[in-house]
């Protein structure tokens, strides 16, 4: 990745660092303004309830498109195709538009603080603590992801180890993360989803214009690389891949506590459909560069390098500033939703349960504190090894196998109690585990599914 990011000059390289820091501090002036609105929990966790549709649909569209979206989905296709962007971004933005339509309005009509809110008042307080524990790592793995891409993005473009870049990248998103809750979480997609936009759109229009238009640029690529391959021949595989990021989107704190923090009800449904068809319209421009990179780029070592190496080539100085500000904007905005929506469930729902007096009566310090220890445990993992692709779809898949059957059964049926949830959240993540460490199948995700839906309805029988 850092070889693809190289630069031409020493002053490209300040231009890139000046402008990545004026965008940070922009970042701390955001949060530290709406940081006097907050006055209680539900300011923080919930921004009062105030998010319109506008706001709302690119909070939800900058929260799912980060680096993975740009750099890891670029990569996929430039290696397997079209198959390559089953994850990112078909099967992310169908998940953003079926979970609006299905889940935003009867959690929203609930009035939840938080997802972990469901767990305790359908089945128990131990069913929403196990809940919680199972949400974590997942969305604690999605932040060190972004993390560990602003590192290697910053330090590539200057002399900076890439190891300190992460450390910075961490400190500057705890910090702002800390301080401004959802509102300024909000605010700053806003500003970070118009400049992803904004450099994704000028590189795609010159890359195309150098290949004689958008016909002749496709009629290059072969029409192998347009099928499933395959992936096609096998439908278990073929749904393994579409399950992992509709379910595991499903479920995930991120995008529900944008939901519950929008005006009404109907508002959630509109952020979540309208920011999955923008996260489509703007994911297709990395599924394009990566269909044409062989023809550009050919026998790269590292498919990840492709957007950054078209974005070398085919800009000049000034809109490759705007173009690495993109790749930061898309990274921050996914680390600091991923960070607040962690810390927010695991405060409310666990710690100001089982703590003392003290601790109860400051929610709103304690939450703050509980959304910077979760940034250091993700800055922890970002300097392990591994690749940032790996980090996402282990993120996508852990626990949600069990978790999206409780949810779906505990929100629209009556079916089942604490045994039942007990036993789905349990055996679904244990089988998804278990058949991914020992490679058992090749559709580990699905066996979660279905074994936590035997469970569920075998226990619910059992007990009626």
């Amino acid at each position: 990745l850092a070889t693809g990011w190289g630069y031409s000059g020493a002053e490209s390289v300040n231009a890139v660092v000046v402008g990545v820091i004026a965008y940070i501090i922009l970042q701390f002036a955001v949060g530290l303004w709406v940081s006097r609105q907050i006055v209680t929990e539900r300011d923080y966790i919930n921004a009062g309830r105030r998010i319109g549709p506008i706001i709302g649909a690119f909070t939800v569209f900058a929260t799912w498109f980060g680096a993975e979206a740009i750099i890891g989905a670029g990569g996929e296709v430039y290696r397997k195709g079209i198959s390559g962007a089953t994850l990112d971004p078909f099967g992310y933005a169908l998940a953003l538009v079926v979970s609006g339509l299905v889940l935003a309005v009867p959690l929203w009509n609930r009035g939840y603080v938080t997802f972990g809110d469901l767990f305790r008042e359908r089945y128990s307080p131990g069913v929403e603590k196990l809940a919680v524990f199972l949400m974590l790592p997942g969305t604690v793995m999605w932040a060190a992801a972004q993390i560990r891409a602003f590192g290697q993005v910053m330090g590539a473009a200057s002399d900076v180890p890439v190891v300190t870049m992460v450390i910075i990248g961490a400190v500057v998103v705890i910090a702002y993360t800390t301080i401004g809750g959802l509102m300024a979480d909000a605010i700053t997609d806003f500003i970070q989803g118009v400049a992803i936009i904004a450099g994704l759109i000028v590189l795609c229009l010159l890359v195309v214009s150098s290949l004689g238009g958008l016909g002749a640029a496709l009629e290059r690529v072969p029409a192998e690389r347009l099928s499933y391959g395959e992936a096609a021949s096998n439908p278990l595989v073929l749904a393994e891949m579409w399950a992992v990021p509709i379910f595991g989107t499903m479920v995930s704190i991120e995008l529900i506590s944008r939901m519950l923090a929008t005006r009404s009800a109907q508002v959630a449904r509109t952020a979540c459909v309208y920011g999955g068809l923008i996260y489509l319209l703007v994911g297709l421009i990395p599924v394009f560069l990566g269909l044409v990179g062989p023809v550009l780029a050919p026998d790269l070592a590292e498919p990840e390098q492709i957007v950054p190496q078209l974005a070398q080539v085919y800009l000049p100085a000034i809109l490759y500033v705007i173009f690495a500000g993109a790749i930061v904007s898309a990274i921050l905005s996914t680390v600091d939703s991923a960070l607040l929506a962690s810390g927010a469930i695991l405060s409310h729902n666990v710690i100001q349960h089982v703590a003392g007096d003290w601790v109860r009566r400051r929610p709103l310090l304690v939450t703050r504190l509980t959304v910077a220890g979760l940034g250091v445990v993700a800055f922890v993992i970002a300097l392990q090894p591994g690749t940032i692709h790996e980090l996402i779809v282990t993120a996508a898949s852990f626990g949600s196998a069990g978790l999206v059957v409780v949810t779906l059964f505990g929100l629209f049926t009556p079916v089942g109690g604490v045994a039942s949830a007990y036993g789905a959240l349990i055996l679904g993540s244990g089988v998804w585990a278990a058949s991914s460490l020992f490679e058992l199948t090749e559709t580990p995700y699905l066996y979660g599914v279905g074994s936590a839906v035997l469970v569920y309805l075998g226990l619910a029988l059992r007990g009626r």
